[in-house]
């Protein structure tokens, strides 16, 4: 066994910029030298559960050229590769990053995309070095691509246009890059990797470059994690991926086993929510040959033992309520145990602070909930409830009864929703909404639209059910009645007008508002600019009101409470002081 384990490598980008064409790539970088069961001793490129290892010798013949006849010290590279897991970054191992270093890739016609930022704030939290691979140079127009080339020669051959064009992209991402605070060179021209993000031009599809960004992680991972590669003995510390049912098999987990060993037989302290649970391994496989993990069916390859850096499928029983994104912890005596019980009920305890108003967060991993919940934070949002799993029942029941109707929102980060939830929420008078979404501020974003739509919403309905103040002119020679009920046109000329509301003149009340019309037309309401026939109860034209007179719509007192809070326009305003001020004189604190 090697003294070393292989780098763990994420790859992260925007959808459609490459990801899969580069680990299919990858994976088929061994298929003209593997037998019908490939193996690391064969030099094939074993596929585990939810990664990819490239065996060192593998790596050595196809980036011996570039890397000036030094060989790769460590047994090889381990990709991670979690389909559906658009969270797994955040998986960590024992509080870091699970990932040792990350590809992050980026379409070179497209740029810097939302996902590219997502992926870039994932990565700066998690303090992992990445190289930048800017992906489909074939499309850059009049460029001709070799599979197998390196990309200085293949920069080198192109004709003037495309280089020129090619200059052009890279310049736009050197920009975008540097607005995240980021320094980026072409991986040929940097000095000091930890200074500048080297960027790989590749062509994923035709298999162009690839070598040169093979290299460029292997250098890094070698100069610059050989500390963090050692750490190989002692007992083995994995981290789940995901629990789930395999016919035969029961319910299993897909584990990226990062540290030591495990084998058959051995004890392990697994993370629920209610705190540490053990069991013993009943059972190891990986997926034979090159078996797509997503679709391996019955062809699963029994192991007895495994060593970092791995990906496994491990049957155990009772494992039930183990969560994503936590670690799994072999233990072999008393003492192990216990400690590692104390480090799982650590674990469960999400470090998330929670208050008694506020809304309800949801995710598929430990380190997806708590990077959405770190986002909130920082934006001063408040968090009721925050769980991993699937949005249910009780997690709309929570968000119900949240006081503020603004808390009434559950976010889900890469996660879905159960159907019974849905209709709960469907049939719910409460205003609940449910935003979900693969990229954390694109939930943040929407939060937002929602809050302002949802204010505004608010405002309508207690304008609805506050009375408002209003000011009225009467107009000249549009007197339709005198008395019982009186009759004029009106002109509103701020604020608004309700049937049922009591009128001021000259700070003293002289009638109420009985009904409104426009034309034939009954109105409950007159705003502002609008011009009206008013009934009015308890006055007479020519005794209390005249033509030209202008009159104020007076509130009841709880009301203007209630309008001080609310966005009132300027007019609206002034009407509501001046109304304030003629209460005053009868009770010094009125409207407080």
């Amino acid at each position: 066994m090697s003294e070393r384990r292989q780098p763990i490598v994420s790859v992260l980008g925007h959808v459609d910029h490459g990801k899969t064409s580069l680990l299919d790539h990858i994976r088929s970088l061994g298929s003209g030298r593997q037998a019908s069961v490939m193996d690391r001793e064969a030099g094939g490129i074993t596929q585990h559960i939810g990664a990819t290892e490239v065996p060192a010798d593998l790596l050595n013949d196809l980036c011996g050229p570039l890397l000036g006849g030094k060989s790769f010290n460590s047994p090889g590279l381990l990709f991670i590769d979690t389909p559906g897991h658009h969270s797994f970054s955040t998986l960590r191992s024992r509080g870091g990053s699970l990932a040792d270093i990350a590809i992050l890739m980026v379409d070179v016609m497209e740029g810097v995309r939302p996902q590219t930022i997502e992926s870039i704030r994932i990565l700066k939290q998690a303090k992992t070095p990445f190289v930048i691979a800017a992906n489909k140079v074939d499309r850059i127009h009049g460029w001709e691509s070799k599979q197998g080339r390196s990309m200085v020669q293949a920069v080198r051959e192109q004709t003037m246009d495309a280089q020129a064009m090619f200059e052009k992209r890279y310049w736009d991402l050197v920009g975008s890059f540097a607005e995240h605070g980021f320094n980026i060179e072409l991986y040929s021209k940097v000095k000091d990797f930890t200074k500048d993000i080297a960027l790989v031009p590749i062509s994923a599809r035709e298999g162009e470059g690839v070598q040169d960004l093979l290299t460029v992680v292997i250098g890094l991972a070698e100069r610059y994690l050989e500390e963090k590669l050692t750490d190989i003995e002692g007992s083995g510390e994995g981290t789940v991926l995901e629990m789930k049912e395999e016919r035969g098999l029961g319910k299993t987990l897909d584990v990226i086993l990062y540290r030591g060993s495990i084998k058959k037989g051995d004890e392990i302290v697994l993370v629920t929510e209610e705190g540490g649970l053990t069991t013993k391994v009943r059972g190891m496989f990986a997926p034979r040959g090159m078996s797509e993990m997503r679709d391996a069916g019955d062809r699963w390859d029994n192991t007895d033992i495994a060593y970092a850096a791995s990906g496994l499928k491990i049957s155990a029983p009772d494992i039930d309520g183990v969560l994503a994104g936590t670690t799994m912890r072999v233990v072999s005596n008393e003492s192990e145990r216990d400690a590692a019980i104390i480090q799982a009920s650590e674990e469960a305890n999400l470090s998330i602070e929670l208050d008694e108003e506020g809304v309800t967060i949801k995710a598929d991993t430990v380190g997806g909930l708590e990077a959405l919940a770190k986002e909130l934070k920082a934006i001063e949002v408040p968090i009721r409830n925050a769980s991993i799993g699937k949005v249910n029942r009780r997690d709309v029941r929570s968000a119900e009864n949240s006081a503020d109707p603004l808390h009434r929102i559950i976010m889900a980060f890469s996660t879905e929703i159960l159907p019974d939830a849905e209709v709960e929420i469907e049939s719910s008078e409460s205003g609940i909404k449910y935003l979900g979404s693969d990229i954390i501020y694109r939930i943040l974003e929407e939060r937002e639209e929602w809050i302002e739509q949802r204010t505004r919403e608010l405002e309508v309905e207690s304008r609805e059910q506050v009375v408002y103040p209003g000011r009225i002119l009467l107009l000249p020679d549009h007197t339709f009645r005198v008395s019982k009920p009186a009759v004029v046109g009106v002109r509103v000329l701020a604020g608004r007008i309700h049937i049922g509301q009591r009128l001021l003149k000259d700070g003293k009340r002289i009638g109420q508002i009985k009904s409104i019309r426009s034309g034939q037309d009954s109105m409950k309401e007159a705003k502002q600019g609008d011009e009206v026939a008013v009934a009015i109860d308890g006055v007479t034209v020519g005794r209390q009101i005249d033509e030209d007179d202008i009159l104020l719509v007076d509130i009841p007192e709880s009301h203007a409470k209630k309008l001080r809070k609310m966005d009132l326009s300027a007019a609206e305003k002034e009407v509501l002081d001046e109304l304030i001020t003629i209460h005053r004189k009868d009770s010094n604190f009125w409207g407080l």
